[in-house]
Order: structure tokens, then C-alpha cells, then sequence
């Protein structure tokens, strides 16, 4: 169908590949806890778009480019993460800002966005995530090639259909956790205490993925 070849086996790698987490699924799903379901669907739509743009550029080739280049590769690898580092850092104060204020806050804490966000942008902020990730292109291309007849005459449709699946696929999957999230922020509300801790968590669990993303 479309030059896509092997189907059946795309879908389960799929699914495995859409379980498995990561750094955007995390930051939407702790933007959903902390914000409700409107702010963390924007994070989603940051995901999609940088996802949408990965996948472009994997089917142009830009992987290739990468694998060749090794510099271009450490250059984009150091700037994902280290943004990756600043948004660790940027959670990690705001638990510490909970911590602090928990009691003088009580009363303010009960709107949905009682968690300190200043300058917050999660549709930018999710973006960034996904573009910042050199190794998706890689994946993607190697991937994503597996699935495409060699002989099919418009091999373009082939990567949409199968980028297509892969966004429907995630979508899902970031529903799920959006409206997880929100049954979570009740308590994160009433609870500063779990809040913080959830938050510091988030954030030494961003400082894991940047240092992974940097030494691989």
C-alpha cells in the first residue's frame, strides 16, 4: 500500500517505540499534572510539530547528512543537551519554590496554575525538545527505511504514510497521558508537598536524559 512494505510489523514497532519514554511524552504528561489539559495539549502540539519536521527531514535525507558529519552531529547532539540541562534546572527551582512557599500559598494554589511557570511556553518549550534531538532523525531514517519498497515510484508518499501512523499513534498516546496528568493535579494542588517532589523528580529524570544524549 503506498510502497509501504511489511506493515504489520511497522505497527508493533510502533507501538513499542510510542511506549517508550522519553523526554517530550515526560514533559507533557508533568505540563498536563501542573497546568490541566488545554496548556498540556500545547505542549502535544509541540511534539507533533517537531516530530512533523524530524520526519521531513529524515525522508530528505538530513540523517544521512548527520551520519556523515560528525561535527554537525556533536553540534546539534551538545545543543539538545544542553537544553535538556536548562529545563532540568528550571524544574528543579520550581520544586524548590514549592517547597518554600507551600503554606503562604495555600489559598493560590487552588487555580490550575498554582505551579510557578513563569515565561512557561509549552507549545515552544516541546518543540524544542523534539528538534534538539539529532538521534530521532537517525532512528527515523533507519527506521522508517526499513518499511519502504526500493521500487516504489513515489517513495515520498511511502514516509507519509508511515509518519502519518506514527503521529495518529502518538496522539493517543499523549491524550492518555494529558488526561492522566490532570486527575494527578488535584492532588498536586492540595498537596504542595507531592507537587515539589513529583516536580524534582521530572527534573533529575531531564538531567538523565541529557546526559545520556550528550556521552552517547
Amino acid at each position: 500500500m503506498l510502497g509501504v512494505i511489511d506493515l504489520p510489523t511497522y505497527l508493533v514497532g510502533l507501538v513499542l517505540i510510542i511506549l517508550l519514554p522519553g523526554p517530550n511524552s515526560l514533559y507533557v504528561l508533568s505540563v498536563a499534572a501542573r497546568r490541566g489539559v488545554r496548556t498540556g495539549y500545547k505542549a502535544a502540539a509541540g511534539v507533533f510539530t517537531g516530530d512533523a519536521v524530524l520526519m521531513v527531514l529524515a525522508a530528505a535525507g538530513a540523517g544521512a547528512l548527520l551520519q556523515a558529519s560528525p561535527v554537525a552531529f556533536g553540534v546539534v547532539k551538545l545543543l539538545g543537551a544542553g537544553y535538556l540541562t536548562w529545563l532540568a534546572v528550571g524544574m528543579m527551582r520550581g520544586a524548590w519554590a514549592l517547597w518554600r512557599s507551600r503554606a503562604e500559598r495555600a489559598e493560590r494554589d487552588e487555580a490550575p496554575d498554582a505551579v510557578p511557570a513563569e515565561g512557561e511556553r509549552p507549545y515552544r518549550r516541546a518543540l524544542l525538545i523534539s528538534l534538539f534531538n539529532p538521534k530521532a532523525i537517525l532512528f527515523l531514517v533507519s527506521f522508517f527505511v526499513q518499511f519502504v519498497d526500493p521500487s516504489y515510484a513515489y517513495p515520498a508518499l511511502s514516509f507519509l504514510l508511515l509518519g502519518a501512523l506514527l503521529q495518529l499513534g502518538s496522539f493517543l498516546y499523549l491524550t492518555l497521558l494529558i488526561f492522566g496528568g490532570t486527575r494527578l493535579s488535584a492532588a498536586f494542588r492540595r498537596r504542595k508537598r507531592l507537587s515539589a517532589g513529583a516536580t524534582s523528580a521530572a527534573g533529575v529524570l531531564f538531567f538523565g536524559f541529557a546526559a545520556k544524549l550528550a556521552v552517547s
